[in-house]
């Protein structure tokens, strides 16, 4: 079945060099670099002792204090820190500067990770989340680097997804060299998958471990300034196609009991941005876009985020929280930035990706999950236009961030422990 899965991932690689172009279209940033996707990178020096991989944004969020601990705990060893997304890549740049080594993740064939491998020479890869690339793994056993699965999420219709290849999922899950999984159920799954028990463990997610700015108080006061700050706001972050209509039809009736409320839309992904824009113009609502620097004033209905690594600020400016990616099945983003500075959140049916969150925030208070759209806007009303109503729930949510810390701890300890096994 490998031999099956490899062959076909070569006669694909055409189109996947094309869509590169394609989606460099509205995004150029996919054009550039793309021989790093293919095992190409001239002379750079790429050996690190430790190889991180961050799909996007998000896990890239997640995975910077265990990358700040290696950097600082252990400088000689060298960190090497791959992304899929040039969303991941800018947001690691920004976040470390030239201080960890980074390259575009190698398409999943063998001569391509092989060439990566003997590159970079790691004595240990760390993959996060939910990534499991079949040669990757393959290659990596055969030559004896270990894998670990770090802050590891699998949702049911992922796990039914991954079931119903059978065998092959089976051998490729084994492979596994430890598994840090976010919660009971997400280790079952992967035990269920083939992954043998002795090797998996339940770590929490380091998500609750989010280490904030210094300075993330402040720049909330001046955006907050910058909006006025006694009209309502409320963001509605990361969210994707298919929402921010719903969202923006749910303003206006947020509008016609709070006039002066302000939406703050934050679209997932920068390619989307200058749509969304356009959507908002086209609905007749007075837009700004925060890239452009200009003046929020109070005829403004819709603020736009349409800058990079910004929307923790924006949340925590804000005095409500929608969360993306639920309205449409897509599985729903990370609420604990909002909960973390107390900032009451609410999320639609589709959260499968962030399912143990979403329950323990919901069931301790700390969150609200809506059926749709419609049952939003009067929460959103509620929540703007009682501000005792909202502390009670926004202070709720910095309790059990709280209470769930200490995530990140276990995981760097399991890292370390297998490097030391290596030595």
């Amino acid at each position: 079945m490998i031999r099956l899965y490899s062959l076909l991932l070569s006669l694909l690689l055409p189109l996947a060099l094309l869509r590169l172009l394609w989606r460099g279209r509205r995004a150029p940033a996919y054009r550039r670099r793309w021989g790093e996707r293919l095992g190409l990178y001239g002379d750079r020096p790429l050996a690190a002792g430790l190889w991180i991989h961050a799909v996007s944004v998000g896990e890239t969020q997640a995975a910077a204090p265990l990358i700040k601990h290696f950097l600082d705990r252990h400088p000689d060893l060298g960190v090497m820190v791959t992304t899929t997304t040039p969303t991941g890549s800018e947001r690691l740049r920004a976040l470390f500067e030239d201080r960890v080594r980074h390259v575009y993740i190698p398409y999943d064939l063998p001569w391509i990770l092989n060439r990566f491998l003997d590159r970079v020479r790691p004595r240990l890869v760390l993959v996060m989340e939910t990534e499991v690339w079949p040669n990757l793994l393959r290659v990596c056993e055969q030559r004896g680097l270990p894998v670990i699965l770090g802050n590891a999420r699998l949702s049911a219709p992922s796990a039914r997804g991954y079931a119903r290849l059978g065998r092959f999922a089976r051998e490729t899950f084994a492979r596994l060299s430890l598994v840090a999984a976010q919660a009971e159920a997400d280790a079952q799954r992967f035990i269920d998958l083939g992954v043998p028990a002795d090797r998996v463990t339940v770590t929490g997610s380091i998500k609750f471990d989010l280490r904030q700015s210094a300075s993330l108080e402040d720049q909330a006061e001046a955006l907050r300034r910058l909006w006025g700050g006694d009209r309502p706001v409320w963001v509605a972050g990361s969210t994707h196609e298919g929402e921010e209509e719903a969202l923006l039809g749910g303003h206006r009736r947020i509008q016609a009991v709070l006039p002066r409320a302000l939406l703050v839309l934050v679209p997932r992904h920068p390619e989307r941005f200058d749509r969304v824009a356009a959507l908002v113009q086209r609905q007749g609502l007075t837009l700004v876009r925060r890239s452009t620097g200009a003046v929020c004033g109070s005829e403004a209905a819709v603020f736009l985020g349409d800058t990079m690594g910004e929307l923790p600020v924006l949340i925590a400016a804000a005095d409500a929280a929608f969360i993306g990616g639920s309205l449409v099945p897509v599985g729903g983003h990370n609420l604990l930035e909002a909960a973390a500075v107390g900032v009451p959140v609410a999320i639609g049916p589709h959260a499968f990706n962030f399912a143990a969150i979403t329950d323990l925030l919901v069931t301790e208070g700390a969150a609200v999950q809506v059926a749709d759209a419609g049952a939003l806007i009067p929460l959103m009303t509620a929540w703007l236009s009682d501000a005792a109503l909202r502390a009670r729930v926004g202070e709720q949510g910095r309790r059990v961030v709280a209470r769930n810390r200490g995530a990140l701890e276990r995981l760097i300890t399991l890292v370390e422990e297998s490097l030391a096994l290596g030595r």
